[in-house]
């Protein structure tokens, strides 16, 4: 897999199908790496006629790592949001948008559908907003608006966010942590077999494991607060998809964001919860497509 040089930064890239086909970019979330798109899936867009690129957020996998000397604590951040101070952070989510857009100027793409997954909407989210001429449609899933009135994770997701093994840790005992944390969040309406998620979930750590990034990701979200004026900005034609099950991010957060983009479609499934189950994975192609085809844009 290449990498490129996308916003000062080299990101990992991966690409699937022909380039002289309409791209999809693929944009995954908090702390999660480009091969947390399900292969199943990726294969479906590009069986569907898509050229789909998929890259490792900054701060993720094998992309470049920002390098910071000190940062405020998760704890105090949340305090600061939550007395509506001003939050520090390394970056911000539009930093990270800005990344999305050079990877696609580093392959040459003047404009894409873009897909996003929890933080990766919010990235995509931010493209549609600022960047309308990029963006040939927008799906958010399972994402959010930050509007500040929503509802928070349940108490158990964010005791488990918060205990997260340092890098020092075992592959065993993060391959532990990693299955009752998804465990936790995953979708009971369309259950992973536990010997897939482990297999799924260990090779992942064996490819990186960075817990810093994860946490600069999270200041990231806290300190970028509400973005609703900038859903509310958006044209591209949009495909909200949230779970009726989601304890991270529930599903208010996705009924706020389809009511706040114009013209947004909001499609519910039940028993999905925070994750991109393998029983969900043809559900969510062929929603997907079908909306991609309908929306083919420049």
């Amino acid at each position: 897999m290449p990498r490129v040089l996308a916003n000062g930064l080299q990101i990992e890239v991966e690409t699937m199908g022909r380039p002289s086909d309409p791209t999809v970019l693929l944009v995954m979330g908090l702390g999660m790496q480009l091969v947390a798109w399900p292969m199943e899936f990726c294969q479906s867009l590009v069986d569907a006629g898509f050229h789909v690129v998929r890259f490792d957020n900054r701060d993720v996998g094998l992309s470049d790592k920002i390098n910071v000397r000190s940062q405020i604590g998760l704890p105090a951040a949340t305090l600061r949001y939550l007395l509506h101070l001003p939050v520090p952070a390394p970056y911000r989510i539009d930093a990270m948008a800005d990344d999305a857009i050079g990877v696609l100027d580093a392959l040459g793409i003047p404009s894409a559908h873009l897909v996003g997954a929890s933080l990766g909407g919010m990235i995509a989210q931010t493209v549609a907003a600022r960047d309308p001429g990029r963006c040939r449609s927008l799906v958010s899933i399972m994402s959010s608006s930050g509007h500040r009135r929503l509802p928070r994770a349940s108490l158990r997701v964010s005791r488990l966010l918060l205990s997260r093994p340092s890098g020092k840790a075992s592959p065993e005992r993060l391959t532990d942590y990693l299955v009752e944390l998804f465990r936790v969040i995953g979708s009971p309406g369309f259950p992973t077999p536990p010997d897939k998620l482990r297999e799924r979930l260990r090779a992942s750590i064996e490819r990186s494991y960075y817990p810093p990034g994860t946490i600069r990701q999270m200041l990231a979200i806290i300190a970028s607060g509400d973005r609703s004026s900038e859903l509310a900005s958006i044209t591209a034609p949009t495909l909200v998809v949230h779970g009726d099950a989601d304890p991270l991010v529930p599903l208010a957060h996705g009924v706020d964001s389809a009511r706040k983009i114009h013209g947004a479609r909001l499609e519910v499934i039940r028993g999905m919860g925070h994750d991109l189950a393998p029983g969900l994975v043809p559900r969510l192609a062929e929603t997907v497509i079908t909306h991609l085809r309908a929306n083919p844009g420049a």
